[in-house]
């Protein structure tokens, strides 16, 4: 994937469509697409896209997170953080990279620089 290029539907390994919900834990190692709705928590080193059509409330820990829908709750990405319109969001976010499109809503606390370590991280 070229940097600034949105993921190809072809490098998607798992993809939440409109119209479905899913309340859990989600655990993956590639990029993932979300276009419902999620409540819970997502664990990932890789990318979570979240479509304009989604609604997340979750605690998420990513590498990569491009935001183009609602969110509320906590996201901590060890890589970026790429908000796009008309992304809604409200919480905390922790990144040491932070893209902002116009047209963007954000109500949220910003902490950057070197995103400090995870449990999981420490124990490998």
């Amino acid at each position: 994937m070229k940097k600034g290029q949105a993921p190809d539907k072809g490098d998607i390994r798992a993809f939440l469509g409109p119209g479905s919900s899913f309340e859990g834990k989600l655990l993956f190692d590639e990029i993932v697409r979300i276009d419902g709705r999620f409540k819970g928590e997502v664990v990932s080193r890789d990318t979570l896209i979240v479509g304009s059509e989604a609604d997340i409330e979750a605690e998420v820990e990513v590498g990569t997170l491009v935001l183009s829908g609602r969110f509320k709750g906590n996201i901590r990405a060890g890589s970026k953080v790429d908000l796009r319109a008309p992304a809604r969001v409200e919480g905390n976010i922790i990144t040491p990279v932070l893209v902002v499109e116009e047209g963007v809503m954000l109500n949220a606390n910003l902490q950057m620089g070197e995103a400090p370590q995870t449990e999981k991280e420490k124990k490998s």
